[in-house]
């Protein structure tokens, strides 16, 4: 079922990162559905782009993403994000020949529904999201190949939502895609959320550094006023720690340096706001903090490799048949 939908982001009071991130990297969904399995059972997925996410609704699985030495097996109630596009199969078991699935034949769906050998045994749900933003590296570069989830604070929310979905797809009313797409959605960010709250998947890179007790307030405040003039001093009190040690926790939970992650976020919402066409390059660059153009342009050319006026031709211009 394709349902081209892209998340909004509805302004909050308090400055939320991970609303402004999701909302910058723009995530679509393209594709939503499901399959209800019975008897033995095996389908094999391709490369993919963008991030996938499914989860077991009723019944078991065992899946299997290439490169990865062990098949992790999942039960109801687990959910999967594949941020990394490899290929992987889903099956009953280990030892089940998958087939491809563009090879389901066209009777087995019923909506967005594939009842595979009569169904009845298990169900699976899942989205395929791409990402029509810029930089969605920011947040598939610091996940885990496979990030299986479990036993998270939002898995009751997180079941809801696949159980309304199921009965969207199965009982197709007026508006369903529409509400499909915005489940889909609703899915994603829950299982981020849950993610972020498994301790094993604690990795180095911005979307963990949001959750950093202390790191992530100072990230907030950047975030909130971007064009500040923030020094190191300034946001180490706000995170409550001396300069040095909070200089060296920054790079360690984030990966970068304060005030290089700070221009590094400068140069996303200029790219954003560049393409939205709303600003010239001088009311970007003022609403940034700087207090020129030739200075933002400077840090512009050094981050993203290109002039701004470049930058948005290049963008713009009509890709090549």
């Amino acid at each position: 079922m394709d349902i081209p939908i892209t998340l909004a982001i509805v302004p909050l009071m308090a400055a939320d990162p991970f609303s402004d991130v999701l909302s910058l990297i723009k995530p679509r969904t393209s594709v939503v559905g499901g399959f209800d399995f019975g008897g033995e059972w095996g389908i094999r997925f391709g490369a993919h782009s963008g991030l996938k996410c499914f989860a077991l609704v009723s019944g078991a699985a065992w899946l299997e993403v290439d490169e990865q030495t062990e098949p992790i097996q999942l039960s109801a109630g687990d959910c999967v994000l594949l941020p990394n596009g490899r290929g992987f199969t889903m099956s009953r078991g280990s030892a089940v020949d998958a087939m491809p699935i563009s090879s389901l034949p066209d009777e087995d769906w019923n909506g967005g529904i594939a009842t595979v050998n009569g169904g009845g045994d298990t169900m699976m749900l899942g989205g395929h999201f791409d990402f029509t933003g810029a930089h969605p590296e920011l947040l598939l570069g610091s996940m885990q190949a496979i990030a299986p989830l479990r036993d998270g604070d939002d898995r009751v929310g997180l079941m809801w939502t696949l159980d309304r979905m199921r009965r969207e797809l199965v009982d197709v009313g007026p508006g369903a895609s529409l509400v499909v797409g915005h489940l889909a959605h609703l899915i994603l960010v829950q299982a981020l959320r849950l993610y972020l709250s498994h301790e094993q998947n604690r990795g180095v890179g911005w979307l963990f550094a949001i959750g950093d007790a202390r790191i992530g307030p100072a990230i907030a405040a950047m975030h909130r006023d971007p064009g500040a003039k923030w020094t190191l001093p300034q946001l180490a009190q706000i995170a409550g720690m001396s300069r040095s040690r909070f200089a060296q926790r920054f790079r360690t939970v984030c990966g970068s340096a304060p005030i290089e992650y700070l221009t590094q976020w400068r140069m996303m919402l200029a790219c954003d706001r560049l393409l939205s066409g709303d600003e010239t390059i001088s009311q970007v660059a003022v609403s940034l903090g700087y207090e020129s153009d030739a200075a933002f342009s400077t840090a512009f050319r050094r981050l993203v490799g290109k002039a701004p006026r470049t930058y948005v031709r290049d963008c713009l211009q009509p890709a090549p048949n």
